[in-house]
């Protein structure tokens, strides 16, 4: 008989809501891909240390790390200490230096394993932000820290630089200095102001048209040191035309956690490859269905990734910042941690009615890998919220 769940409804009734999903089979070794694949992961918050978790959050590191060798086990590489993780809201530099170091030191003990690092300016607050200089000095302080750790950067956007800069060309200033100095290729970050408000205007425009421009010049300068550019503008024909105008050898990957599957799947002639913080609460199916498109298998790529994205955009849905609940709600529920708290109490940027349409969201896609689990704890968390 299948496990139900009493849940609220948006017209203040309840109903009872039978689970109806199958829990994804996984795979007996680490899958190989066609498409780059990045999950951007989540840290695990420690309740029981959190004097001040508001302030100062401490972080489950066994149950973090744990979480990274789940998403390897599946064939991902891992987008470390990016907006996923709360960079900016709810972990500071100084918790990201210890994930950075933690991590990097775990995938160096898993064959095969591959990660890059989120490098920004989060240490510089933008009202000290006065030139930048300041800014540059912060860039250099976070890549130089992952490169002497053995890492590769991803450059994040910077709320600094955004705060400071005047034009166009400042961006040019800052990421041409910072790519010139730069160990390896990095990825550049295009973080729309959905994800962090504080971002409007980047790239020293409000237009599409103009931005682009900028950011392909910036790229055209530097493409012997860019791997590739996420973009994570929610907008399909945007990402089309950056991937089309992308010079030979620099890679579009996709951010788009409303489109993911489209743009991944691609028109025929390009395609996406993937960054994305959807994949942290839908890996295993995410690696079923890349690993069936790496065989040439579209209708299991399409029949088991296309049930993600209704959810991916419930998950992400305005405010976008907060998309972070959404992910952690998942993990716990899939018992990847034994509690829904977050750095900074992020768990409360999200309500009930919420919670209960990504719970059946999550069972329509085969989201909920222990459904007995998932059922109990969400029948738990709902009498908190008066349902019962």
């Amino acid at each position: 008989m299948a496990k139900a769940v009493k849940l609220p409804r948006a017209d203040r009734s309840i109903e009872t809501y039978a689970l109806l999903g199958t829990p994804t089979e996984r795979p007996a070794t680490p899958p190989v891909f066609n498409r780059i694949a990045y999950a951007a992961a989540h840290v695990v918050s420690d309740p029981w240390a959190d004097a001040t978790p508001w302030n100062n959050p401490a972080i489950d590191w066994d149950a973090t790390m744990a979480f990274r060798h789940h998403l390897w086990s599946l064939g991902f590489r891992i987008a470390e200490a990016m907006d996923t993780s709360q960079r900016g809201m709810g972990l500071d530099w100084a918790g990201a230096k210890e994930l950075i170091r933690r991590s990097l030191a775990q995938a160096r003990t898993v064959p095969g394993a591959d990660l890059a690092c989120g490098a920004g300016t989060d240490q510089l607050a933008k009202q000290d932000a006065k030139s930048l200089d300041d800014v540059i000095s912060a860039y250099e302080e976070q890549v130089g820290f992952v490169e002497k750790h053995g890492g590769r950067s991803i450059l994040m956007a910077s709320r600094a630089l955004a705060h400071v800069a005047k034009s166009p060309d400042d961006y040019r200033k800052v990421y041409g200095r910072i790519l010139g100095q730069a160990r390896d290729k990095v990825v550049l970050h295009w973080l729309g102001d959905m994800f962090d408000p504080e971002l409007r205007g980047y790239w020293g425009g409000d237009r599409f048209e103009d931005t682009l421009e900028t950011v392909l010049s910036i790229i055209a300068d530097h493409s012997n040191k860019i791997e590739g550019i996420k973009i994570s503008l929610l907008d399909q024909a945007y990402e089309v035309e950056l991937r089309r105008r992308l010079p030979e050898g620099v890679i579009c990957f996709t951010g788009d956690d409303f489109n993911h599957a489209a743009l991944i799947e691609g028109d025929g002639t390009r395609h996406s490859h993937a960054l994305l913080g959807i994949f942290d609460a839908v890996a295993p199916q995410a690696s079923k269905a890349l690993s069936a498109l790496a065989q040439g298998d579209l209708a299991t790529f399409r029949e088991t990734i296309e049930p993600t994205v209704p959810l991916s955009r419930k998950i992400f849905e305005a405010p976008t910042q907060y998309y972070k609940a959404g992910v952690v709600f998942l993990a716990w529920l899939n018992g990847h941690q034994n509690h829904f708290t977050m750095p900074a109490g992020m768990q409360s940027a999200r309500g009930a009615l919420h919670y209960a349409e990504v719970f059946c969201l999550a069972d329509k896609a085969n989201v909920l890998d222990k459904p007995d689990l998932a059922a109990s704890r969400m029948t738990a968390l709902m009498v908190q919220y008066g349902v019962s």
